[in-house]
């Protein structure tokens, strides 16, 4: 008997004796306890066992760092806490929970994902708002001990004097919470049932100030008057009705002259997709002015050189120049003249402003950008803008209201 067991003794240990070994598996020593060689060639101490009755694998550490004798003596401790019913894997997560901020948790979550964002500005005002509004009250504590009631005191200061920030703030907090669900930071996410303990604040609308399109033409004779890059790239904006960022970012390569359109790349579009713009003759007129010099990149240059002109450029040049109107809401002044003196279908206008159209199964049979007939409607807009104030200008009759629409 005593021989018995002492051959089985020796197989176990042989099984263990894989530190020159480069085979993968699993290798068991009793006590649950197995060592994981993996097929790089690492070695792992495993505890295997059943916890409220699921089975699972609680790593102990490797074998560079944890002893036979010491990983032993944990896969004794771990099936005994298991056999009197003890939720060994709560137990682990609390203890790791315990070593990790919410402040550290939050910094990998925002690491993790920096790629995805759009522009560095987003991933900085991500980052602030924890930073300005969550780590003073909860950033210390273990990310696994934060609570709803903590959570509560980050929200409550803030959720009626700034609401769309402490939205925004409520959401990222979710983010983060939910990736230490995920990790086995934390059992549940404490964001949860919040919103029951904070008042009602109804979401407050407000719109960008925007021009009447009858005036549109009298503040563009005032805007080419100042022979600058900015009254150029507001003119080009207003012509075309796109956003600042894409004007501001706009680089020569992106424009075919020849073709007379301007494509925008799908990582510099709100949607996240190509847009392709119909160039009217005055928009040729305008990039003709200007004209690409040596070694430019960026259409509507700065004032440092190699540098695209300033997001606030337009919009201080507005306020210099008495327009009534916001940069953006130019784009409304062309939506409306498109809805109130041209016939064509909504989504032709809807497109020119690079805006989604129709529900998923509308949009996965409708694949044509109505290219050409938004090239008429956007030649009729630049037409319109600069005809002297006051002047009435004629349609094209396939874009006169009560016209059969072609256009």
């Amino acid at each position: 008997m005593a021989k018995a067991k002492g051959r089985h003794r020796q197989a176990r240990l042989s099984a263990l004796r894989v530190r020159n070994e480069k085979r993968p598996g699993m290798y068991a020593d009793g006590n649950s306890l197995y060592l994981r060689v993996a097929a790089t060639g690492s070695k792992q101490w495993i505890w295997r066992g059943t916890v409220k009755g699921r089975r699972c694998d609680i790593g102990l550490g490797g074998v560079a760092l944890v002893t036979l004798a010491e990983a032993r003596a944990e896969a004794v401790r771990l099936r005994r806490l298991a056999r009197q019913g003890v939720d060994v894997l709560a137990e682990r997560r609390k203890a790791r929970a315990g070593a990790v901020t919410f402040e550290q948790a939050a910094r990998v979550v925002f690491e993790a994902n920096l790629p995805t964002w759009k522009s560095e500005k987003h991933a900085a005002q991500w980052l602030s708002t924890i930073e300005t509004y969550a780590n003073p009250t909860i950033g210390k504590m273990p990310v696994g001990e934060v609570t709803s009631g903590d959570v509560l005191r980050v929200l409550s200061p803030i959720w009626t004097k700034k609401p769309t920030t402490a939205r925004r703030v409520k959401q990222r907090l979710g983010v983060v919470f939910d990736w230490a669900v995920v990790v086995g930071l934390c059992e549940t996410s404490p964001i949860h049932g919040v919103d029951r303990a904070l008042p009602r604040v109804r979401k407050e609308v407000r719109h960008y100030t925007a021009l009447p399109y009858a005036q549109v033409a009298g503040f563009l004779e005032r805007v080419r008057e100042a022979h600058s890059h900015a009254a150029l790239a507001l003119e080009f904006l207003t012509l075309v009705a796109s956003r600042t960022a894409e004007i501001i970012g706009a680089t020569w390569d992106e424009i075919d002259i020849e073709a007379r359109v301007w494509t925008i790349p799908g990582e510099r579009m709100k949607a996240g997709k190509p847009h392709r713009i119909p160039l009217s003759d005055r928009c040729l007129e305008i990039l003709d002015e200007i004209g690409p010099g040596e070694g430019d990149e960026f259409v509507f240059k700065g004032r440092q050189a190699g540098k695209p002109l300033s997001r606030m450029a337009l919009a201080k040049f507005v306020e210099r120049h008495g327009g009534a109107t916001t940069v953006h809401g130019l784009r409304s002044s062309f939506r409306v003249w498109a809805a109130e003196r041209t016939n064509v279908p909504r989504e032709v206008a809807e497109l020119c402003l690079a805006h989604s159209v129709g529900g998923a199964v509308e949009k996965a049979y409708m694949r044509s950008d109505l290219f050409e007939r938004r090239r008429r409607l956007m030649e009729a807009w630049a037409t319109y803008c600069t005809a002297q104030a006051g002047k009435v200008v004629a349609l094209p009759l396939c874009l006169q209201k009560g016209a059969r629409s072609r256009a």
